[in-house]
């Protein structure tokens, strides 16, 4: 695969800046998550590590994220004691986090429409500079 122009400039002036931008982005991915099956932290963190590439930004995150949606209603938690080692919480979405979920889709759906007019447009324009 070759690299474009973009990927080049993306390298030069510091890579992942912006990824902060889309943090919001991880209320979606754990009510999705939830939505799929219960699950405690820790469990939380291995799926979206290997979903995002080992890109969460650490337990700290999703902690303060789950804290927030239990608060707002949108997961609850209750505490698992069966089994082995101390006590862990477990998540499970609330039907208000299904509906706010449905939601956040259509919010996606839309920013993915407006991402894909400006890709366009940007490899439009630069598609000449390329070639050179």
């Amino acid at each position: 695969m070759s690299e474009t122009m973009s990927d080049r400039h993306h390298a030069r002036h510091g890579g992942d800046r912006h990824r902060g931008r889309i943090r919001s982005f991880l209320q979606p991915r754990v009510l999705l998550l939830l939505a799929q099956k219960p699950a405690h932290g820790y469990e939380l963190m291995e799926r979206l590590s290997r979903e995002e590439g080992g890109a969460l930004g650490g337990p700290g995150l999703l902690y303060r994220t789950l804290r927030h949606l239990e608060e707002e209603g949108l997961v609850r938690s209750s505490w698992d004691t069966g089994g082995n080692g101390p006590a862990r919480r477990v998540y499970e979405i609330t039907d208000e986090g299904r509906d706010t979920l449905h939601a956040w889709v259509v919010t996606i759906r839309r920013t993915r429409e407006r991402l894909e007019r400006f890709l366009a447009d940007y490899e439009r324009l630069f598609q000449s500079e390329e070639r050179r």
